[in-house]
């Protein structure tokens, strides 16, 4: 569990850093679209979200442990460090470095890491996995979002 937690506070914190930039001239003169959620909806998701990872991949890793299954372990944990990074690039890539090509790019391989992670934590607990999904289901909303986003402001 302090492992998981460890991990995903990290990444919460790498993010948060390269998302003051909501702030900034700069995303304020974006063109957003209808379907964007409120500022103010985005730092509650997200430590829902953060909780939400930290505690099924705990289970996820426990229960693969419990089982003695060693490869699968590492597997997960290995799916867990890619969707991590990805999760923080996003970020940086978009707020920080200004870069909206790239990032629906970033967040389309954001969404494929999630939902692979949330299919590898389903078959080590199915409950943790159904717990997962609301994550897999945001990331591919950001992306959708972060494409439209990249189409307004062309």
């Amino acid at each position: 569990v302090l492992a998981a937690a460890a991990a995903t506070t990290v990444t919460a914190v790498v993010g948060s850093i390269a998302s003051r930039e909501t702030a900034s001239q700069w995303y304020r003169r974006l063109r957003t679209p209808g379907m964007q959620p409120p500022a103010a909806a985005f730092p509650v998701v997200w430590t829902a979200l953060y909780a939400d990872i930290a505690a099924t991949s705990a289970v996820a890793i426990d229960s693969l442990t419990e089982r003695g299954d060693h490869d699968g372990r590492r597997k997960y944990v290995t799916a867990l460090g890619v969707n991590l990074v990805l999760n923080a690039s996003w970020s940086w890539v978009f707020f920080a470095w200004h870069r909206l090509v790239p990032a629906p790019l970033v967040a389309a391989a954001l969404a494929a890491s999630t939902v692979d992670l949330t299919r590898r934590t389903a078959a080590a607990n199915p409950v943790a996995g159904a717990a997962l999904a609301p994550y897999a289901g945001w990331t591919s909303f950001a992306t959708v979002l972060s494409g439209r986003i990249t189409q307004l402001n062309r």
